[in-house]
């Protein structure tokens, strides 16, 4: 079954991407929840007129996306939590306390942009993923420190 997605779809694809999906997985839970629509003549021809419209405003949201990860590059963050003797923290780091401490940071990212591989419950340094745009990512630096 060809669809188009409305939304992003985490592991899957991004707005207004024509994708092939099982059929149970398109008609049991991306139409009914309103993330995609079947891939119709029609729809495709409105799809391709709307990207052609939006396509100097997609260009602008790249090259912002561009700048922020030269930002975000190389960049070392350092968030305290309580830790244990032991350097286990009680609890873990989230991505909304990253992206709080880059907003401390002047700068605006949100939370589910960054990609935490696994969840990081100890004392240490780690490498996580920002995902800004569909072909642009930055890697930083999260420093956890016992406070």
């Amino acid at each position: 079954m060809k669809i188009i997605l409305k939304e992003d779809v985490q592991g899957l694809g991004y707005k207004d991407d024509v994708l092939t999906v099982k059929n149970g997985y398109g008609r049991n839970f991306l139409i009914p929840t309103g993330k995609a629509v079947l891939a119709t003549e029609s729809a495709q021809k409105v799809l391709a007129e709307n990207l052609k419209q939006r396509a100097h405003k997609l260009a602008k949201i790249k090259a912002d996306a561009e700048e922020l990860a030269a930002k975000l590059n190389g960049l070392t963050v350092s968030l305290g939590t309580k830790a244990s003797s032991t350097g286990k923290i009680f609890g873990s780091v989230t991505s909304l306390q990253i992206a709080e401490a880059l907003e401390k940071q002047g700068l605006k990212v949100e939370k589910r942009t960054i990609v935490l591989k696994d969840a990081i419950k100890e004392l240490g340094s780690f490498k996580v993923n920002v995902k800004l745009h569909k072909e642009v990512s930055a890697e930083i630096t999260i420093e956890v420190v016992a406070e």
